[in-house]
């Protein structure tokens, strides 16, 4: 299915790369490039890197005991719309540091400028990616970026309404759609959040009621999207040979369409594979609400009575726990 691209004022922010702390460097060396297929580099011994395409970098993972995605770096398109956040960012007091130049080319970009966001993510921002032509040395045939960005990230949320007006507000972000379903005893809602063609760059989940947030990583997923079929069930099949466990097998999501299978990386997030998911078209889009998460499959692969106690507790615990938000 081809991407449908329209040109909105809107349309001005994309993911271009993601930062990682992680002490299993060789682990996540072996789930990116023999798991995923991407191309991998060692910047240093205390550092790796992965690649998808002419971006000189989109993964920065570096020596640290956090075990989490710790940064979100959104290519603005142009220094008027960069000025634009920034001047929004002043009038909400949101204190912004531009980082330094070994930063910036550690992640493959010319400046960046970087402020706390939801849940203690630094969140940062830059117009002028490094490219390079050096090719590509990776298993996997292709990622979708381009005018889509990198792909997609999942955060499960206890002030979703803060962290939806933060999308909107800073990134100009659009609701796609949302989604409800029970799960564990739970409802738990979604809204996916569009900043381009793509249908969602950012999802919010929230339990109902009650708000929970069992995850001991900040995001819940990150999403990368491959051009070919066969590049998704390949990766699929290489990680459980490699042994990382599947959160959930192949399956469809009802709203954007997107064939995907969910493995847990090395740090413990999960890391969704997908393929063929719909784009918005602007001019004929139009917000729906769907009552499942998965049109089929998805299944869990190694759900225990252990683990969902486990998920429960972390559950339970969330309830004492003040979570961070920018607004």
């Amino acid at each position: 299915m081809s991407h449908v691209f329209s040109t909105d004022s809107f349309n001005f922010a994309e993911l271009g790369y993601v930062v990682i702390e992680s002490n299993y460097l060789e682990r996540w060396l072996v789930f990116g490039r023999d798991g995923i297929g991407l191309h991998a580099e060692y910047l240093s011994e205390d550092m790796l890197s992965f690649r998808i395409d002419q971006h000189a970098r989109r993964f920065l993972i570096k020596k640290g005991t956090s075990e989490d995605l710790t940064s979100l770096g959104f290519r603005i398109k142009d220094e008027n719309s960069l000025q634009n956040i920034l001047g929004i960012l002043k009038k909400r007091n949101i204190s912004v540091k531009k980082g330094n130049g070994f930063d910036a080319s550690l992640r493959g970009v010319d400046a960046f400028w970087e402020f706390s966001g939801p849940k203690g993510l630094k969140i940062e921002i830059f117009t002028q990616p490094i490219l390079t032509e050096t090719p590509l040395n990776m298993l996997s045939q292709g990622f979708v970026t381009e005018q889509f960005g990198m792909g997609h990230v999942a955060i499960v949320s206890k002030q979703p309404e803060k962290l939806i007006e933060f999308w909107q507000e800073i990134f100009g972000a659009r609701i796609s759609d949302r989604i409800e379903q029970r799960m564990s005893g739970v409802i738990l809602d979604i809204t996916f959040l569009r900043m381009n063609p793509r249908h969602h760059s950012l999802a919010i989940a929230a339990t109902r009621g009650l708000r929970m947030d069992p995850l001991p990583t900040r995001i819940q997923h990150l999403n990368l999207e491959v051009k070919n079929l066969e590049d998704m069930t390949q990766a699929y099949h290489r990680c459980k040979e490699l042994g990382f466990e599947i959160a959930h097998g192949i399956g469809q999501h009802p709203n954007d369409l997107e064939l995907s299978f969910y493995v847990i990386t090395p740090s413990g997030f999960e890391f969704e594979v997908g393929w063929n998911p719909i784009a918005v078209n602007e001019n004929e889009w139009k917000q729906n609400k769907y009552n499942r998460i998965s049109a089929w499959g998805h299944e869990p692969e190694n759900a225990t009575a252990f683990s969902r106690w486990n998920e429960f507790a972390r559950g339970f615990l969330s309830l004492f726990r003040s979570e961070y938000s920018p607004f």
